[in-house]
């Protein structure tokens, strides 16, 4: 599988354990989704945004790299409510 393919897996992996539109979640550039319940987002500005790498994704998303480490690394950047994700992690 590409590095691509596992970023889109991984993402719609998060949407199914973590079903909603409060956090937008981007990983660029092979994707973004929504998700994490709470209030739906519709226009402009995300209120909560999660932005990483894809390398950095996959490592959490696997359980090879905490989300904390990756929060407090900043390779991970998470602004707003919601934005930690590390209830729902890993994911595979």
């Amino acid at each position: 599988m590409s590095q691509k393919d596992d970023v889109k897996r991984t993402l719609a992996l998060l949407v199914e354990k973590a079903p909603g539109h409060s956090v937008e979640v981007r990983v660029p550039p092979y994707g973004a989704v929504q998700a994490v319940e709470g209030g739906r987002h519709t226009r402009g500005t995300p209120r909560a945004v999660v932005e990483t790498d894809p390398e950095t994704w996959i490592a959490v998303a696997t359980g090879e790299l905490s989300w904390a480490e990756a929060v407090e690394s900043g390779r991970v950047r998470a602004s707003g409510e919601r934005t930690d994700l590390s209830a729902y992690l890993p994911l595979t």
